[in-house]
């Protein structure tokens, strides 16, 4: 591995820098964790434009290349790598955008070849048992377990039925869910907001798990689904393990099962009903339909599989013996 040579940006690099991450900020409404990695990257990429004599605004094609080498030589993963690339192509794009620079040097760069992971999910009727499980819990439940499994069974039907994050399932506010029983008002990733429809058997649940919160003594709830940690609010990391207890209950392998799990089974599963691609972006909350279209290859694949085991002209034909 070759030690690269860290060289001090220019302060007009830095300025166009900030500039860029503040147009993300204020527009995009992108995340603070993503604003740190684009800071990081776009440090490092003038960085190197430096040591090149160069800058963002008379950075060529050639200069890009040489850093995605560079990378390389530092065992960057492809992942990594990519990532990078696609800040670089947004900051040069963002620098021509103000006529800061005549041309972007990145538009005809390519990224190294990354293996696309299907999301993992799991059969409907797997999801179906694990609701079932919920509620045969709730109707077995005594005295102060009452509330427990019917905020247990709220959450995973609310999950099944609306692809929410976990984060964003946890930290529902009780007052928005008062105020509209058919849909759910959704501060998403970046601060972007969505509308998200709950169907008829969620909302049944939601209403049972609602009378048992209000007749619970002490003021009004600000979460839906509070908790006497220190937010006040249920976390992410306890839903996660009690959502696998309920899995061993359900006779799942609990190892499958996760809040993300069943954002995937939501999203797959909707498209496999023939759900329009865009509608599905917007319930899952996707800024970039790329990111949903991962779904379709999920059905590709099942597609392929089950022709595989069930055409017979798929199967091994043996030949007679002569």
């Amino acid at each position: 591995m070759k030690n690269s040579v860290k060289t001090e940006i220019t302060v007009p690099s830095l300025r166009l820098v900030q500039r860029f991450l503040e147009m993300m900020t204020a527009e995009r409404g992108s995340a603070r964790n993503s604003i740190l990695a684009y800071h990081r990257d776009l440090q490092d990429y003038c960085s190197f434009l430096a040591a090149r004599q160069s800058s963002p605004q008379l950075a060529e094609s050639d200069d890009v290349r040489a850093y995605l080498v560079e990378l390389d030589d530092r065992g960057m993963a492809s992942s990594s790598t990519a990532r990078k690339l696609s800040a670089i192509k947004q900051f040069h794009f963002f620098l021509q955008g103000e006529g800061l620079a005549s041309s972007n040097p990145a538009t005809i760069v390519q990224g190294p070849k990354i293996d696309t992971t299907l999301p993992k999910i799991i059969a409907e009727t797997e999801v179906e048992a694990l609701l079932r499980a919920a509620a045969d819990q709730v109707a077995a439940a005594e005295g102060k377990a009452v509330l427990r499994t019917l905020r247990m069974q709220c959450l995973v039907e609310l999950l099944a039925v609306t692809g929410l994050r976990v984060s964003e399932l946890v930290g529902l506010k009780y007052a928005a869910v008062m105020a509209e029983r058919d849909f759910l008002l959704i501060k998403g990733k970046g601060g972007r907001e969505r509308m998200v429809p709950v169907a008829a058997r969620a909302q049944r649940v939601l209403q049972d798990y609602l009378q048992a919160l209000r007749a619970q003594p002490g003021a009004t709830p600000v979460w839906l689904f509070p908790s006497h940690g220190v937010t006040g609010a249920l976390t992410r990391q306890h839903f996660a393990l009690e959502l696998k207890s309920l899995a061993g209950f359900a006779g799942l392998d609990a190892h499958k099962i996760s809040p993300h799990v069943l954002r995937h089974a939501f999203a797959s599963d909707l498209l496999a009903h023939g759900a329009d691609l865009r509608a599905v972006q917007q319930m899952l909350g996707h800024a970039d339909i790329a990111t949903t279209q991962i779904y379709t290859h999920v059905q590709t694949e099942r597609l392929t599989t089950t022709v595989q085991r069930f055409h017979p002209l798929s199967q091994k034909l043996v030949g007679k013996k002569s």
